[in-house]
């Protein structure tokens, strides 16, 4: 099944525009939204998930109109929103029993069998009895991932599900999704470039509730090449460097600054050719690079 954004605005009653003519086909696999936050990505997942409607456009998934069977939506979407209710005294067994019934599985067991296959399946079973607030955030994560699953979903979206979490909860998180996003599709909203690089084969960059760079991360990033270059600079040289050369970042290192700068040649001589990051697409498209090294 395809998804199909076509041409979706939302613009909020405090005079916020999260949403401005946003297209976007999605089928299978891993897709990565990527941005900064109050980039629009919340926003655009709540429309899809049917919780809230934009103020122009469409959507919809394989056969379903988005926007006019919301019923239809909920009965195929898996949805793990950026924060997510949990009852602190309840044991996740309990709990997403609980959340099975809410989702209609009320043959007793069947529903057994579902809630042991997905503390299972998310690496939950042995601390099943376990109160839900004694979880650590990645525990609680993928006791999310778990009740998105319920319900065999083809749409799965998860909004920041990594925002926060050690590199071993990370890691651990990362291995669940790439195990479910092989058939359905999966939708992963984030600002964390390495989770799109890690996880997606089909990628969008949104900025300003703009849609500004879509494709295939490899593709992307090669496009790159020979137009980045890096050099070691004093932190009071920063400003003048950005006034006159196209800065795509800049990070400390041993107490001085390194410079990721964008141009079709070499921009200085103390500068040296790299190869292109995803996170310098992320950073060369939010900052408005163009493909010829000039600001747009």
């Amino acid at each position: 099944m395809e998804l199909k954004i076509e041409h979706v605005s939302k613009t909020y009653p405090n005079g916020v525009r999260a949403l401005n003519n946003v297209s976007l086909h999605i089928k299978n696999g891993m897709f990565g939204l990527l941005g900064p936050n109050g980039a629009g990505k919340s926003t655009l997942m709540r429309t899809i998930s049917a919780l809230q409607d934009p103020d122009e456009g469409s959507i919809r998934f394989g056969d379903i109109d988005v926007l006019k069977d919301k019923q239809a939506v909920r009965e195929v979407l898996g949805y793990l929103p950026q924060e997510f209710g949990l009852y602190p005294k309840v044991t996740a067994l309990d709990f997403l029993d609980h959340l099975a019934v809410m989702k209609g599985v009320t043959n007793g067991k069947e529903r057994k069998g579902l809630v042991e296959s997905l503390l299972h399946q998310t690496n939950l079973w042995d601390v099943r009895k376990k109160r839900l607030g004694s979880f650590s955030g990645g525990m609680k994560q993928r006791f999310g991932i778990a009740q998105a699953l319920i319900g065999n979903p083809k749409l799965i979206i998860v909004d920041e599900p990594t925002a926060g979490l050690d590199p071993t909860e990370r890691y651990r998180f990362h291995n669940l999704l790439s195990e479910i996003g092989e058939n359905v599709v999966v939708i992963l909203s984030t600002h964390i470039v390495d989770d799109v690089s890690d996880l997606c084969h089909s990628m969008a960059i949104i900025h300003e509730g703009e849609v500004r760079l879509v494709g295939d991360p490899l593709d992307l990033v090669k496009q790159m090449e020979g137009r980045v270059w890096r050099m070691i600079s004093e932190k009071s040289e920063l400003e003048l460097l950005e006034s006159t050369h196209n800065v795509i970042s800049s990070r400390l290192y041993m107490g001085r600054l390194q410079v990721r700068l964008f141009s079709d040649s070499q921009p200085s001589t103390e500068s040296e050719p790299v190869a292109p990051e995803i996170e310098d697409l992320y950073f060369s498209t939010i900052n408005d690079l163009g493909v010829n090294g000039e600001k747009e």
